[in-house]
């Protein structure tokens, strides 16, 4: 934990003291953004954010009432789907943030959620319980039914692995599997949805990860079968086949760190570009976001490895229209700014917004 206890009021003053970052220079159009925080360090709720390479950074009133949002998602019709961690909630929000429905998230710790193609199905990951909640939704996108998948195994990390713990959940694009990474049980699993009455079947173990391993996120390429996973106890990403029956089979395994790193890191958060062309990892402890360069075959090469901007990327967000890339630094409560190179490297900037706790971005 950062240590940070701040009010609702000095919290704000802070983030406003930060919002005066330096331009980045050429004018390109405005990111409209939101960032979700832990209250527990010091966040007040979810921020509306707009960043301007001309004007630097503003921010809108917190939402007091979306607290500990450490994920969600938006679906086409603009509706919001966001996580309260901390509470055990989920929480489905109408484009201008009014409240249209809230439930119980069908666990403990809800860290991660995704709405199939169809946006008829919401999966919801819960950590600490180790269960996903998958919820039928309404013509309004309220949920309205409930199916519990459970996750069964444990790894050799006793204090981390005692049991199954879902890290992080996604549907397939023809929305007939869900698959579900699990940290705790050092495994994806996999649950086949019925095409006609989205309905879930018996879910099976997709793949199993060497133990000790700890899978946290995975990402797939935009137009190979391709499917890469980051994990949080042996900082490796894997690369893997994604084959038709919904398990993977491993390609191969490189570290996230550099060769000279010491001390504990754990990998958080992993995304590819629209082109295919590179991917990114956030890798906390070591406080460096990775890049990889992804061939033809969707076969990575290292590229890079640069200082996050801050303590504990815990997670970032891709800004490719306007060559960005943003890392939210839980610990040290800001969200650094790094230039997208023509080659995807990344270069560091000046610009920096404090905002306590941050866990979580997201473009709005």
């Amino acid at each position: 934990m950062s240590g940070l206890t701040l009010t609702r009021r000095s919290a704000l003053a802070g983030i406003a003291a930060g919002l005066a970052a330096p331009a980045l220079g050429s004018g390109r159009s405005d990111a409209h953004l939101i960032a979700g925080a832990y209250a527990s360090e010091g966040g007040v709720g979810l921020y509306p954010l707009t960043y301007a390479d001309d004007r630097g950074w503003t921010i809108g009133t917190a939402n007091a009432g979306i607290a500990d949002a450490s994920f969600a998602v938006r679906s086409r019709a603009g509706r919001w789907y966001c996580v309260d961690e901390a509470d055990n909630w989920v929480g489905v929000y109408a484009p201008d943030w009014s409240r249209i429905a809230l439930t119980v998230s069908g666990g403990a710790a809800p860290c991660h959620l995704a709405l199939d193609p169809a946006e008829r199905r919401l999966a919801v990951a819960n950590y600490s319980s180790g269960t996903v909640a998958l919820f039928r939704l309404d013509a309004q996108g309220r949920p309205e039914g409930t199916q519990m998948l459970l996750h069964h195994g444990i790894g050799p990390d006793r204090a981390r692995q005692a049991g199954p713990h879902a890290h992080w959940v996604g549907f397939t694009a023809d929305g007939r599997w869900l698959h579900s990474v699990d940290l705790g049980a050092d495994a994806i699993f996999a649950t086949p949805i019925d095409p006609a009455t989205g309905q879930a079947g018996p879910t099976v173990t997709a793949w199993t990860a060497p133990p000790g391993t700890g899978p946290r996120h995975m990402a797939h390429h935009p137009s190979l079968p391709r499917a890469y996973l980051v994990s949080e106890l042996s900082n490796q990403l894997f690369t893997l086949t994604a084959e038709p029956d919904g398990r993977f089979t491993t390609l191969g395994a490189q570290s996230i760190r550099p060769a000279d790193a010491r001390g504990p890191a754990y990998g958080a958060h992993i995304a590819v570009d629209t082109a295919g062309r590179r991917l990114y990892v956030s890798v906390r402890g070591d406080n460096r976001i990775a890049v990889f360069a992804l061939d033809e075959r969707g076969t990575p090469t290292l590229l890079q490895h640069i200082q996050s901007g801050g303590n504990w990327p815990r997670h970032f967000l891709l800004l490719e229209r306007e060559r960005h890339l943003l890392v939210a630094n839980e610990r040290s409560g800001n969200v650094a700014v790094f230039d997208l190179m023509a080659d995807g490297r990344l270069r560091a900037t000046t610009a920096s917004a404090a905002l306590p706790g941050v866990v979580f971005l997201a473009r709005a």
